[in-house]
């Protein structure tokens, strides 16, 4: 429960500062995240393909 109470802090900081930046960084730091999770994402299900057929 001290968990959640906790991410929710932390999520309203976070839309908090959103709120008040220009909205070209807001867009462009989304579409980093959004690179940065999907490189992520590539190299989990490469690196899964990878471990599981050495098996």
């Amino acid at each position: 429960m001290l968990f959640l109470v906790a991410a929710l802090m932390l999520l309203g900081v976070v839309l908090g500062t959103v709120a008040h930046a220009p909205l070209t960084v807001t867009a462009a730091l989304a579409a980093l995240i959004a690179v940065w999770l999907g490189v992520f994402a590539i190299r989990e299900r490469h690196g899964r393909r990878r471990h599981t057929s050495a098996n």
